[in-house]
C-alpha cells in the first residue's frame, strides 16, 4: 500500500479500475493570517487489486480546532487513526467499514482529550473519501467539505455541520441569508469533544470517467466559489488546480489554513464500454383524456353562452357563462391537487430526497470571466512585488504571461487558465520566501 501523508504539496497517479487510473494532486498552506497550520491530510493508494476490491482508495482532509496547538494535534490524529482502521477493520462491507474508522479516530481523539487539561474539547473536522469498486463512499463530520465536478456542474456532497446548515434545514434560516457570517464557523459536530458522534455516511455515489472529485478544508470555500472551483479543476491537471486554488484564497484574505486534494479519474480504455450516465426518470403524466374532455366541455359552455349573449339570448346566455366559469374553476382547483398528490407519489416511489446527494449543485463560471480576473489579479501581484523588490524568477512569470496571450489570442482558454496558474505560482512563491518560515517544508511525490 502506497501511503502519501501531507503536510505539504504531493501528485501522484495510480491504476484505478485496473481499467482506469487515478490522479491526485494534494496542497495544504497555513494561510496569511495564522501561525499554526491545524489541517491535515492523508490518501492511501490501494498497491494491488484485491486491496483495492476489499476497500480502494482512501483520501482524508480535517481540520483541527482548539488552542495550544490541539487542534493540529486532533487533525494529524484524525488523518493517521482513520486510515489505520478502514484498512484494518474485519468489517466486509466498504460502508460499514468507513463508520468504524471515523469512530475509532472519535475515540481516539476524545481519549487524548481526556488525559490532559491542556486537551480537553479538543476536535477535528474530519471527511474521508473512498474510490471504490461500488464506486465513492464519504465518511463525514463537521465542515470540510467533498465536491463532484462532472462537465460544467459541481455538486456538494457532504452536508456542513455547522449552525448555518442546521438552521437552514430547519427553516430558521432563508436561503438568501446562507452567508451571514455570525453562523458560518459554529461548528454543530466534530471528531473529539464527546465519546460518541453522529456520522454521516454517503454512497456509494456513481463514478464515471473524468469524474473530479475535490476534498477541502473551510479555508478554501470561505475565499473561492464552488463555479470557480468547478472551472479551475475541470480545466487543469490536478497540481497545477490544487496549487492555484489555494493561491486564491490566500489573495482574497487567507483567513484560515487552506487544504485541498483534487482527484481525477481517467477514462476507460478502448476495449471497455463508458456505463451509461443514469438519467432521472420524467415525472409521469398526471391529468387523462378524462379531465381533457372536462376542459373541454367547459372551455364550449363559456363559447356558447358568450354567443347566446351577443345574439340577444341575454337570460341563458349569461347563466351558461357564470356556470361554466364556476366549473372551470372548480375543475382547474381539483386538477391542482392532482398533479400535487401525483408528483408526491412519483417521489417517493423514486426514493427520499431528505439527506441524499448532492446537496447542493452549482455550474462552473465561465472561463472567460476567469481569466480577465486573474490577469488582473496577476497584474497587481507584479507590481507589488516589483515595488517591494520580491525575488521573483521573471524569466519564468513573462513566459507565462506570454503564453497566456497567445492561448487567449487562439481562444484556447484551458491552455490560458493553466499558464496564468503558472503566473500566479510564480509571484506566490516569491511570497512563500520572503513571509514563511523556513522549517514549513514544500515536498512533492509522484508514484
Amino acid at each position: 500500500m502506497n501511503r502519501l501523508t501531507l503536510g505539504f504539496d504531493l501528485q501522484t497517479e495510480q491504476p484505478m479500475r485496473w481499467e482506469q487510473r487515478v490522479e491526485f494532486a494534494a496542497k495544504t498552506d497555513v494561510g496569511l493570517r495564522r501561525q499554526n497550520n491545524e489541517d491535515a491530510c492523508i490518501a492511501l493508494l490501494a498497491s494491488d487489486e484485491a486491496v483495492w476490491r476489499d476497500r480502494g482508495h482512501l483520501f482524508v482532509v480535517a481540520d483541527g480546532m482548539g488552542g495550544h496547538a490541539v487542534g493540529e494535534l486532533a487533525s494529524k490524529m484524525a488523518t493517521d487513526t482513520l486510515p489505520q482502521s478502514y484498512f484494518k477493520t474485519r468489517e466486509g462491507d466498504v460502508l460499514r467499514a468507513m463508520r468504524a474508522a471515523v469512530e475509532a479516530a472519535n475515540r481516539t481523539i476524545h481519549a487524548r482529550g481526556t488525559q490532559n487539561r491542556d486537551f480537553q474539547r479538543m476536535g477535528t473536522t474530519c471527511t474521508a473519501l473512498a474510490l471504490c469498486e461500488k464506486g465513492a463512499v464519504i465518511g463525514h463530520v463537521g465542515d470540510s467539505r467533498i465536491y463532484r465536478v462532472r462537465r460544467d456542474r459541481i455538486d456538494q456532497l457532504t452536508f456542513d455541520h455547522s449552525l448555518q446548515w442546521e438552521l437552514e434545514q430547519r427553516g430558521r434560516l432563508r436561503p438568501e441569508d446562507i452567508a451571514l457570517q455570525e453562523h458560518r464557523n459554529v461548528i454543530t459536530r466534530s471528531l473529539g469533544p464527546e465519546a460518541n458522534v453522529e456520522i454521516d455516511i454517503e454512497g456509494p455515489i456513481p463514478v464515471f470517467p473524468d469524474d473530479v472529485f475535490v476534498a477541502c478544508s473551510d479555508g478554501l470555500t470561505a475565499h473561492v466559489r464552488e463555479g470557480e472551483i468547478a472551472t479551475i479543476v475541470r480545466d487543469l491537471p490536478p497540481k497545477s488546480a490544487s496549487r492555484l486554488l489555494v493561491h486564491l484564497a490566500n489573495l482574497r484574505g487567507g483567513t484560515d489554513n487552506c487544504t485541498v486534494i483534487v482527484v481525477r479519474v481517467g477514462p476507460l480504455p478502448a476495449n471497455v464500454p463508458p456505463p451509461p450516465i443514469p438519467i432521472a426518470p420524467a415525472a409521469p403524466s398526471v391529468l387523462s383524456w378524462k379531465w381533457l374532455l372536462w376542459f373541454w366541455l367547459i372551455g364550449v359552455g363559456l363559447v356558447s353562452g358568450t354567443t347566446l349573449s351577443l345574439f340577444d339570448h341575454r337570460t341563458p346566455g349569461l347563466g351558461l357563462l357564470l356556470i361554466s366559469a364556476v366549473g372551470g374553476m372548480i375543475l382547474t382547483w381539483k386538477a391542482w391537487r392532482a398533479i400535487g398528490i401525483q408528483r408526491s407519489s412519483f417521489d417517493e416511489a423514486a426514493g427520499p430526497t431528505e439527506g441524499s446527494v448532492p446537496y447542493r449543485s452549482y455550474v462552473a463560471r465561465p472561463v472567460k470571466e476567469l481569466l480577465d480576473e486573474l490577469a488582473n489579479i496577476g497584474t497587481e501581484l507584479r507590481r507589488t512585488a516589483e515595488e517591494d523588490g520580491w525575488s521573483v524568477n521573471w524569466k519564468n512569470y513573462h513566459a507565462a504571461v506570454d503564453g497566456a496571450r497567445e492561448a487567449l489570442g487562439s481562444q484556447r482558454k484551458a491552455l490560458a487558465l493553466r499558464e496564468y496558474g503558472k503566473a500566479i505560482d510564480t509571484l506566490m512563491s516569491a511570497v512563500q520566501v520572503q513571509n514563511k518560515p523556513i522549517s514549513e517544508p514544500e515536498l512533492s511525490s509522484n508514484m
